[in-house]
């Protein structure tokens, strides 16, 4: 694989303006379970590839990355948080309470969620409304909204196989959740009918209907994973009916032991994730605490070197692992160049 020339020296650390001296000399990161393994990618090529030495990186969660970002400024905080999901305003609240005014957001490409199970189960095809019916407290049968009573897929749909319900999804910390309740449940709230039926039931209430949407069963047939996505499989080795929610790259490093689903008839995949066809996918993205920049040796450098067309570009080795390229990878380049902070979230 091609890689940058970058054989920039060490700088030497310098001071922060409040006069904090900057003793650590290796970049720090922390993050999501998703971003984790294409970080290490990176890290470890960029040690290899220029002179300074081969940051830390290291899980968590997309939640908690963020919130150790924003702990404050100075050589034991971290300066950049992976995430598999956009920064939020409380996120972007507690930075400026500790210090943080400037943050860089860093989109570096597309991943897929998608839906596996044992390789030797049976097919399955599904839609956000079978997963709401499958795992919903509450959901609309005979136009009344009633405890969720499905047992099994066939219980959902008959076209479904006639197997016990038994799911296992990414931990409310994990920013994969956000993005399976928002495209996944709700969305197959709102496509059953369920979630009119939810405001009519709240007065017309939208923010009360989504939050029933997104109240899921707590009979043992919908479990929480907080750890990563080993976990889960180590979950389905074990119990040979159930259903996981992974990473796309993840499940392309797993084809030995995983039988992935369609959603909405489309096969998830590099192609049909840049294409836009499959429905269930999510930009990764990290961010940098500007107020490091310049100030931690190798800080701009890995930012450059990981958003390098030989790295994040579709014939990098990150592409190779199943991230799907950023098309707009140039002007986030420019961005990086400039050191251009986020502005206000839209």
């Amino acid at each position: 694989m091609k890689l940058l020339s970058l054989t920039t020296s060490t700088l030497a650390v310098a001071a922060l303006s409040t006069g904090v001296a900057y003793a650590r000399d290796n970049v720090q990161i922390a993050g999501s379970s998703t971003v984790l393994p294409y970080a290490q990618i990176v890290a470890e090529a960029f040690g290899e590839n220029t002179d300074f030495p081969t940051p830390v990186v290291e899980g968590g969660g997309s939640g908690a990355g963020r919130k150790k970002l924003c702990e404050g400024v100075g050589e034991n905080t971290i300066d950049i948080a992976n995430s598999s999901s956009r920064i939020k305003q409380s996120d972007i609240d507690l930075c400026a309470q500790n210090g943080v005014t400037e943050i860089m957001e860093v989109r570096i490409g597309y991943d897929g969620i998608v839906f596996a199970s044992d390789v030797a189960g049976p097919e399955f095809a599904y839609t956000p409304t079978h997963w709401f019916n499958a795992l919903a407290k509450d959901i609309v049968k005979d136009g009344q909204i009633v405890a969720n009573p499905n047992k099994t897929w066939a219980d959902v749909d008959a076209a479904l196989p006639a197997q016990d319900i038994l799911a296992f999804i990414p931990g409310t910390k994990h920013g994969t959740r956000e993005v399976f309740d928002e495209k996944v449940i709700v969305q197959g709230c709102e496509d059953s009918g369920a979630y009119e039926a939810f405001k009519a039931a709240n007065g017309g209430d939208e923010d009360k209907a989504e939050e029933a949407c997104m109240a899921l069963r707590t009979d043992g047939l919908s479990v929480d994973i907080d750890g990563d996505y080993t976990e889960t499989l180590a979950r389905i080795d074990a119990a040979k009916n159930a259903i996981g929610v992974f990473g796309l790259s993840f499940y392309q490093n797993n084809t030995d032991k995983l039988r992935v689903a369609t959603m909405n008839g489309v096969v998830p995949s590099v192609e049909t994730i840049s294409s836009g066809d499959y429905p269930v996918s999510r930009p990764l993205y990290f961010y940098v605490k500007n107020a490091h920049l310049g100030v931690i040796p190798g800080l701009q450098e890995y930012v450059e070197f990981f958003m390098s067309d030989d790295i994040a570009g579709p014939d990098g080795p990150l592409a190779a692992y199943g991230l799907v390229s950023d098309p707009e990878l140039a002007k986030t380049q420019e961005m990086i160049a400039n050191k251009t902070p986020m502005g206000p979230l839209k």
